[in-house]
């Protein structure tokens, strides 16, 4: 298997952040695990609809699915992306707000 660079792993981490929906359910998957269906409740999408953006997370490796008999559970592949996700957030909104120090 060839090896990742950096640079790819954050296209990939871009992209999946690049629609509304998927980056709603990075934030939502960062609060706690989710099934689909409440995850489609929750964000007023077709079920389809989530499971594409599921399986779009799971390929950028942000999300696993946990079995649970004939459901899946899904939560963030590494508990260290609800900690980057704010942080990401937090950064973006003060840049937002020109609370960015000049070099």
């Amino acid at each position: 298997m060839k090896p990742i660079s950096n640079a790819a792993v954050l296209a990939r981490f871009g992209y999946a952040l690049s629609d509304p929906t998927r980056a709603e359910i990075l934030m939502s998957l960062a609060k706690a695990p989710q099934y689909p269906a409440d995850l489609a409740a929750q964000l007023g999408v077709s079920r389809q609809s989530i499971s594409n953006h599921l399986s779009c997370l799971r390929e950028c490796g942000l999300a696993i699915a946990i079995a649970e008999g004939r459901r899946s559970r899904y939560e963030l592949a590494h508990p260290d992306l609800a900690h980057a996700l704010n942080d990401l957030l937090g950064v973006v909104l003060l840049a937002s707000e020109g609370h960015v120090p000049h070099p």
